[in-house]
């Protein structure tokens, strides 16, 4: 005998399903912690003035036997929007250099996604950056390799003394400072000036001048360019930028020699998130290691 089922009343049917649900407004991503430290705030302006409130910090921790010189040019701050650290330290260095062009940095990202040497904003090779920077900005890039001790301190030295900057790649710590992680937080930075310790009385202070609360830090009067030996150079710290502070940072130029030296592969956790980067053959070694970038400003052609 067959059963069929019961029709049930269409007082006791289920209701039915709800209809889906259109999706909400799209909410904007979280911001970074250094994008909010720095909303709403300015960076501090001059060539010497940040760097001097950094060393009256810090000023137990300079030896007192030397003679210590100050040189910077200043550069204006730029946050990054994601990965585009060398990106943004490209764009504070061509505002140093032809402060006139009005380079923009949309300019900056556009031009390194049409010549093939990023993809998400990243920069992991030193030679492209080398080319990008002669495309932006109209000026010459020197790629510097073998690490920035020996012989490439003096030339690095030298061409920040002359107000130019040099573009640094490095491991970042976690308040920005130079560290050691094999490249796992492979960084960029820009210097734009440097703080040398001198054996004592090498430099001719008439040409120099000195600030009332640190009398023991000098600095060129205008126009003047101190001139000495190299073999009277005992400490030296850069005066640099990042894309993550609207502030100058000090570092010893040692801290960064050895951090710019051990870039060595990209951070694991990067290289299987499934985003797509520009990878030079041989990798961030390859790329990145024991290399900076010095860029020159072209004397017009008469």
């Amino acid at each position: 005998m067959s059963m069929e089922h019961p029709t049930l009343p269409p007082s006791l049917l289920p209701p039915p399903p709800p209809p889906p649900t259109a999706p909400g407004p799209s909410v904007p991503g979280k911001k970074k912690l250094y994008q909010a430290i720095a909303e709403g705030k300015a960076p501090v302006e001059g060539d010497h003035e940040e760097a001097l409130c950094l060393l009256r910090q810090r000023e137990s921790g300079f030896r007192k036997d030397l003679q210590w010189l100050l040189l910077n040019k200043y550069m204006p701050s730029l946050i990054q929007d994601g990965p585009q650290c060398g990106l943004v330290a490209l764009w504070m260095a061509s505002q140093l250099l032809q402060p006139a062009r009005c380079i923009s940095m949309d300019m900056v990202v556009q031009t390194a996604l049409t010549k093939g040497y990023t993809a998400q904003g990243e920069m992991f090779s030193a030679k492209d950056m080398a080319l990008l920077a002669e495309e932006v900005c109209g000026c010459k890039a020197e790629l510097l390799k073998g690490g920035m001790g020996g012989v490439n301190t003096t030339r690095i030295l030298r061409h920040l003394i002359e107000g130019q900057p040099v573009l640094i790649p490095y491991d970042e710590d976690f308040n920005h400072e130079p560290c050691q992680r094999r490249g796992h937080r492979a960084h960029w930075a820009v210097a734009s000036g440097i703080l040398v310790g001198l054996t004592i009385d090498i430099l001719d202070i008439r040409q120099l001048q000195s600030d009332p609360t640190l009398p023991w830090v000098l600095m060129p009067r205008e126009g003047d360019l101190p001139v000495w030996s190299m073999d009277s150079v005992q400490d030296v710290y850069v005066l640099a930028k990042q894309g993550k502070s609207l502030r100058y940072q000090l570092w010893n130029f040692g801290i960064v020699t050895e951090s710019n030296l051990q870039l060595r592969e990209l951070d694991p956790q990067r290289a299987k998130d499934g985003t797509s980067y520009v990878l030079p053959s041989g990798g961030v070694e390859t790329g990145l290691a024991g290399q900076v970038v010095l860029l020159h400003t072209k004397t017009p052609v008469s």
